[in-house]
């Protein structure tokens, strides 16, 4: 799960909870506040009701019964009780109404005063009146009804609002997360991005110094300390291969020279013949060491110049005819309607050279019946180049490997080479944003595509 979820689902989850926390306590808070109200209705109306027929001598029973059913504090399908000291009952307010009591009732009320609890759907409250001639007991029942509907209501409320806004919590939860979050998505795709060709990538910085710019701030910095490291690498490759390329010069021109002396012995020609064979492949090999750390020194610039590739292919096919005049290469172009436009690339014509010489070179070496084939195609406006030939073939654990330097297969034992030439096609094809495959379609066949987009 991504950090964006894992925040998102975490915050969304603590907003449910506390929500439905809250929403609970609401209601219950409620709930024990309509029983308390509900309970002080009761009493009131049960103590009005005792006063009344025992206070004011005028009033008997049937009076109160009309001053009770017309009072504007009648409780719905409200019964009054009223018994005396020796529980006798003196009053009862609706004859069809009833309450169940019980004389242990009654002595719970002269011990305690008063007492409240649920019957059914009615809330009865009973109360202990106690004047200086006589003790009475009251005991009243009701349906709070509108109290009911009102709570009833409230937790329709609270219930919808939960789900709504649960749901909504969601929703923005997640967009907040995720556009708070979207500078690490920037930070992360140009992290991965980041290759050796391109060390001067530095992440954007805002001024509002949160862990975001943090982080930033300090991968610019481990970036420049990497930047001057490679920079530095780079430096040395290139001036030592400079440098040793000047005394093998030398070297190998001092040894024609003997070659061709005449009063040079035959043995001794055919042991310069061996060293000055190994000083070229000394030679060959400080030269692609001297490419590779010169193709990341080229400018931007030099890569937006538009040139032919089949101009490019026909010209390295010339180049490697003078080192393998024997070789045969066979051609193929695949007509289609956009070729032409699909045969301009931008970039750089000398290193393009260099990429195609090396795998047509690297075709030519490890071919069996010197021979290969190129295909120019073009579909959906992609140039492909692909280079066939017959002969050893890879296994698969090579193949993982097949563009790191110095790598060589099993197939290349008896041929000369460093195996710098792929690498050095693969680093090419990377600046002008183009990538080369390796397959063996059949059995002893190889093939190397080049896809230029």
């Amino acid at each position: 799960m991504t950090l964006k979820n894992r925040i998102s689902l975490l915050v969304s989850l603590l907003f449910t909870i506390l929500f439905g926390l809250a929403s609970t306590v609401i209601f219950v808070l409620y709930s024990n506040f309509r029983k308390e109200e509900f309970r002080e209705r009761l009493e009131i109306k049960a103590l009005s009701n005792i006063k009344l027929l025992v206070d004011v001598k005028e009033v008997d029973e049937q009076l109160l019964k009309m001053i009770d059913q017309n009072s504007i504090n009648k409780l719905y399908d409200e019964k009054t009780l009223v018994f005396d000291s020796h529980f006798k009952l003196i009053y009862s307010s609706i004859d069809d109404a009833k309450i169940n009591w019980s004389v242990e009732d009654l002595k719970y009320l002269k011990k305690h005063k008063t007492f409240f609890k649920q019957q059914g759907d009615y809330e009865v409250y009973g109360v202990f009146y106690d004047t200086k001639d006589k003790d009475f007991y009251a005991l009243i029942s009701a349906t709070d009804d509108y109290g009911k509907r009102k709570l009833l209501f409230l937790r329709y409320t609270l219930v919808v609002s939960y789900i709504f806004f649960t749901c909504l919590c969601w929703v923005l939860t997640s967009f907040m997360v995720r556009k708070a979050m979207n500078p690490l998505g920037l930070f992360h795709q140009k992290i991965k991005n980041i290759n050796e060709n391109n060390l001067d990538t530095r992440i954007e910085s805002k001024s509002n110094k949160d862990e975001i710019d943090l982080i930033a701030n300090e991968f610019n910095f481990m970036m420049d300390r990497i930047e001057v490291s490679y920079q530095r690498q780079k430096e040395f490759t290139a001036h030592a291969s400079h440098e040793l390329r000047t005394p093998l010069s030398r070297i190998t021109a001092q040894i024609e020279n003997t070659i061709a002396d005449s009063t040079t012995s035959l043995k001794g020609k055919n042991f310069l013949t061996a060293i000055l064979s190994d000083v070229n492949h000394l030679t060959e090999l400080i030269s692609s060491l001297l490419i590779l750390s010169k193709i990341d020194n080229n400018k931007n610039n030099e890569y937006n110049e538009i040139h032919r590739m089949d101009e490019i292919l026909f010209s390295a096919i010339e180049d490697l005819k003078k080192s393998f005049p024997d070789f045969v290469i066979l051609f193929e172009i695949e007509e289609s309607e956009n070729l032409d436009t699909a045969l301009e690339i931008k970039g750089n014509k000398n290193l393009l050279e260099i990429a195609v010489i090396n795998v047509l070179k690297n075709a030519c070496v490890y071919s069996d019946n010197q021979q290969a084939l190129v295909k120019i195609s073009a579909p959906e406006d992609h140039l492909i180049i692909s280079i066939l030939n017959t002969g050893k073939t890879l296994s698969e654990s090579e193949q993982k490997n097949l563009f790191e330097p110095f790598m060589r297969g099993e197939n290349s034992k008896g041929t000369s080479g460093f195996g710098l030439g792929l690498r050095i096609v693969n680093r090419i094809l990377k600046l002008h944003k183009s990538h080369i495959t390796y397959t063996t379609p059949e059995d002893n066949v190889n093939l190397f595509q080049l896809f230029f987009h």
